[in-house]
């Protein structure tokens, strides 16, 4: 397979790139740190423990926890699960304080200082929100205390929300260029099948290249209190990977995974980076922002943007779908519907869709102005 190495050759890159790694970010999720009870005090002091060790060992630590909505439930009592969002929002708020009361009593025992980061996608679709989200983590790291990031569940609507925390730790890793992205969950790993159907299913240990085989792999499990299956931690690691980090999914229920992973074992699977790290600011615009519409491109403008690095010109706009403003995110499409670029307009869908497949010459004399020659220029946009 084209994505993997030999067995030596795996565990040589991830120790590697595990002794080089100063700074790391963990994710857990519900079904990782929720049973029936609750939260489960044990899962939560051995989560804590080994990362109080990597503080000791001078590495950087940001956890990003799911939860709140679990915790609450399991506090209210509810025999049912929560459903849409005013119940979330409602069982979130109880969760939340009781999620963080939690984690500051367990790390104060291992004298660490923690603080709560609450954040909806809002904050860091907002070029300046998110270099002053960066900033607050910086600060945080500089005074040695941990911070604890999740979703603002209580305040998040759809349009706001980042749809599960392996999305969010995947945009926290890049955010503060961390070396490492670590996904603890409920399943061992990446699996060749899933596992609890297919007999033959392998773990794979170390991935090189998240290509179209990895994602057909990831299948679309789902555990019982959490929101993301191995599709979501596949998209996350693929997000980091083009960022310039690693990442690792492995099963946190295991009493000492982080230490074991550290040590150089062969334990969970290893994503490796990509070897030409895309810059932050066109990382933000592919991974981080939501686009706002579409604009579909005949042959021509997708060669010149894929094969000869252009910008996009009206001449080669098709059609315009969705409404939106100057500056937006929108996805380019090709006349099969494949998305083939991402970027910020330079005008809104109005007047897009009255430029469309004209000259550039001509603009001026269509809307009475002209702001730009380009609609994207080739600085804010990212071929996917």
């Amino acid at each position: 397979m084209t994505f993997q190495v030999s067995l030596e050759e795996g565990l040589k890159l991830r120790r590697d790139f595990l002794d080089r790694a100063k700074r790391i970010v963990i994710k857990v999720g519900s079904a990782v740190l929720t049973g029936r009870e609750g939260l489960e005090l044990e899962v939560v002091d051995s989560l804590v423990r080994q990362l109080a060790s990597l503080r000791q060992q001078g590495r950087e630590v940001i956890l990003v926890s799911s939860g709140a909505v679990a915790a609450g439930r399991r506090k209210l009592r509810l025999t049912r699960p929560v459903s849409g969002i005013k119940e979330k929002q409602a069982a979130a708020a109880v969760g939340q304080s009781n999620l963080m009361r939690t984690y500051e009593d367990v790390f104060a025992r291992y004298d660490q200082t923690v603080a709560q980061i609450l954040l909806t996608h809002d904050d860091l679709a907002n070029r300046d929100r998110y270099l002053n989200v960066r900033n607050t983590i910086f600060t945080l790291l500089d005074w040695g205390i941990i911070p604890i990031i999740n979703e603002n569940d209580t305040v998040s609507v759809e349009e706001l929300r980042f749809g599960d925390n392996d999305t969010l730790g995947g945009m926290i890793t890049n955010l503060i260029e961390a070396d490492i992205f670590v996904c603890l969950t409920d399943v061992d790993g990446l699996f060749t099948g899933n596992p609890t159907v297919d007999s033959t299913a392998e773990k794979v240990l170390t991935v090189t290249r998240i290509n179209r085989q990895v994602e057909e792999m990831a299948g679309n499990v789902s555990s019982a209190l959490g929101t993301g299956g191995m599709q979501s931690k596949i998209r996350a690691a693929k997000m980091v990977a083009t960022g310039g980090g690693s990442s690792f999914i492995g099963p946190g229920r295991c009493s000492d995974v982080l230490d074991l992973l550290f040590a150089g074992e062969p334990i969970g699977t290893f994503f490796l980076p990509k070897a030409e790290k895309m810059q932050s600011r066109k990382h933000w615009i592919a991974y981080t922002l939501k686009p706002k519409g579409e604009l579909v491109l005949d042959r021509g403008a997708c060669r010149a943007l894929i094969e000869n690095g252009k910008s996009l010109l009206p001449s080669g706009i098709v059609e315009v779908r969705g409404r939106f403003g100057v500056g937006a995110p929108v996805h380019c499409l090709a006349e099969n519907g494949k998305a083939v670029a991402v970027g910020l307009v330079n005008y809104n869908s109005s007047d897009l869709d009255k430029l469309k497949g004209v000259r550039t010459s001509e603009i001026k004399t269509i809307l009475g102005f002209k702001d730009s020659d380009e609609i994207i220029h080739r600085d804010n946009l990212v071929i996917l």
